[in-house]
């Protein structure tokens, strides 16, 4: 089976939530199911867990603490058994089977359109269970989470078993090609048609860890890439692309790219107006916490951080591929209206956009607290800098991400799950 395209849906309706996964065309290949709450909060404390992102009383640092040398996704064996507990907690095993039914080469591409309650789950990390928790077992501890008191999550009775035998050997982006659907809503509304085939032979548009002002290289809104040197990774690979073709902006040398002082709005707005293949963008963003998604926002050289909102107010002319490789700024899905970072580049013109579901720690943050000397941060932006001047920019997105889990399976600890299962690429108008 080739060419085929799956959609994988939740909806949190009550006290549960709803799957539901088919093939686009074969209305016969449909399953559904339902996640009651203490089995989602069980799923969520899983990732709370993991995730380098500040738990109630926890600071910045003792999450980044936390998720790079205590938590799951700190060392292979631990962060298997994660993959195998959403494996088991998110997908129903007729899922399971469906997608199995549906693998092929080339992969088929299946969409995911999670509910806000999953909105930060990595999908693609997700692990085939070959074995599950006894029924009884799992009525019994659904039935103990919910008391008076209100619903906790499930303790769940996992089975005894050797790692290894809990899983079939595969993840979910071995079987498929993992997207993100972009709601009905933003797809439907007015906005540019611009494909990827009409700019594809033009600069990019390359905004490189922007100099915030009032902040310090160290400080909370400093530096994401350390001090810029000719001498560094990603200096190399932009020099690359610089001696072998324009970039915008137009400077002399590649230290020019990174920390600007002039990468306001207003220059963004300029920049984009003469039309780049596509923008990559690696700095700060923050998530919406309350309210509305279109208060999620990137940070520039502006005395205020430019939101979702603003971008759609000032009808930014955004090319067609968009990389936004910066704090949890693929959050549109945590919230009922997904009108964030990602829905504003597709009403400005983008079809395909590469963003992240949670904080990356920056580079001398995983260093400071992973004992490491390597870069994952800068193999992020190089890889998903690569994978966006490929034809199927989504499809080269989950290769990387498909080689860098082996090596992380293989017992290489600098390819961090932290970094290449946060990546989320959202797709629209038949991009892949």
């Amino acid at each position: 089976m080739t060419d085929q395209t799956l959609v994988l849906r939740f909806a949190d309706l009550g006290t549960a939530t709803y799957g539901s996964l088919r093939v686009v065309g074969e209305p016969s290949l449909t399953v559904t199911w339902v996640i009651d709450e203490p089995l989602l909060l069980a799923a969520l404390a899983e990732l709370d867990e993991a995730l380098p992102e500040p738990t109630p009383g926890e600071s910045q640092a003792a999450a980044l603490s936390r998720a790079l040398t205590a938590g799951p996704f700190a060392t292979p064996a631990t962060e298997l058994m994660a993959a195998y507990r959403l494996g088991v907690l998110l997908l129903s095993d007729d899922a399971w089977q469906l997608l199995a039914h549906c693998a092929s080469d080339p992969p088929a591409a299946l969409f995911v359109s999670p509910s806000a309650r999953l909105g930060r789950v990595p999908w693609g990390l997700l692990a085939w269970p070959a074995v599950r928790p006894d029924d009884d077992e799992l009525v019994r501890a659904r039935a103990a989470a919910v008391t008076v008191h209100g619903t906790s999550a499930a303790q769940v009775p996992w089975p005894s078993v050797d790692p290894d035998a809990l899983t079939g050997g595969y993840r979910l982006m071995e079987i498929v090609d993992v997207l993100m659907a972009v709601p009905p809503n933003i797809v439907n509304a007015p906005r540019p048609a611009l494909s990827w085939d009409q700019r594809a032979g033009r600069p990019p548009l390359l905004v490189l860890d922007p100099r915030v002002p009032g902040q310090r290289a160290d400080s909370a809104l400093g530096s994401v890439l350390g001090r810029p040197s000719p001498d560094t990774a990603l200096a190399q690979h932009f020099s690359t692309t610089m001696s072998s073709g324009k970039v915008l902006p137009d400077v002399p040398s590649v230290v020019e790219l990174f920390r600007r002082t002039d990468a306001d709005r207003h220059w963004l707005v300029a920049m984009l107006g003469d039309g780049p293949a596509r923008l990559l963008y690696v700095g700060h963003a923050t998530a919406a916490e309350t309210g509305s998604a279109d208060q999620a926002a990137i940070y520039l050289a502006d005395d205020r951080p430019l939101t979702a909102a603003d971008i759609m107010a000032m009808g930014f002319p955004v090319p067609p591929r968009v990389a936004l490789l910066a704090c949890a700024s693929g959050g549109d899905y945590r919230f009922d209206e997904a009108t964030g970072l990602v829905a504003a580049a597709v009403l400005g013109g983008a079809q395909l956009v590469t963003a992240t579901l949670w904080s990356l720690p920056t580079t001398a943050g995983y260093r400071q607290f992973a004992g490491q000397d390597a870069d994952p941060m800068s193999d992020v932006v190089i890889a998903v800098d690569r994978a966006h001047d490929e034809r199927d920019a989504g499809r080269a997105v989950n290769r990387w991400q498909r080689d860098q889990m082996r090596r992380w399976r293989s017992g290489e600890l600098t390819a961090s799950p932290l970094y290449w299962a946060a990546l989320a690429t959202f797709a629209v108008d038949g991009a892949r």
